[in-house]
């Protein structure tokens, strides 16, 4: 079972991508909490070069506020990544599942609001 929800945009600019998924995120309640260009750390850090790849750390606050109050310690596996890549003919987008993830966790309530989530997020990767 795929433990991601994936599109490939074919033929596109990286950054293009990247402002269509920030601004698709938001018009599905996500906002973009944290960013990791993989790129540019590999290169400072190993000196190694590689195709793009960014690592958006996305957020709704009310799922994200449903989920804590059920389970408290969710908060480590929070927030949902979605990451952003050059592949041969074009960019790939990549979600997490948040029910595949939040299986770790033996709470009926919270598979619930995981699925909600993962139906936005498939919404969203789906709308880019």
């Amino acid at each position: 079972m795929s433990y991601t929800i994936d599109r490939v945009i074919p033929d596109v600019d990286f950054e293009d991508v990247d402002k269509r998924v920030r601004q698709v995120l938001a018009d599905h309640g996500f906002g973009v909490l944290t960013e990791i260009d993989v790129k540019a750390t590999m290169k400072k850090k190993l000196d190694k070069d590689m195709a793009a790849y960014r690592i958006l750390g996305a957020c709704n606050p009310g799922m994200a506020w449903e989920a804590i109050g059920v389970e408290p310690r969710v908060g480590a596996m929070l927030p949902c990544n979605v990451i952003l890549r050059e592949v041969a003919g074009g960019v790939e987008i990549s979600a997490i599942d948040p029910v595949e993830s939040m299986t770790a966790i033996d709470n009926d309530e919270l598979i619930k609001i995981a699925g909600n989530v993962r139906d936005r997020l498939s919404e969203a990767v789906k709308a880019v």
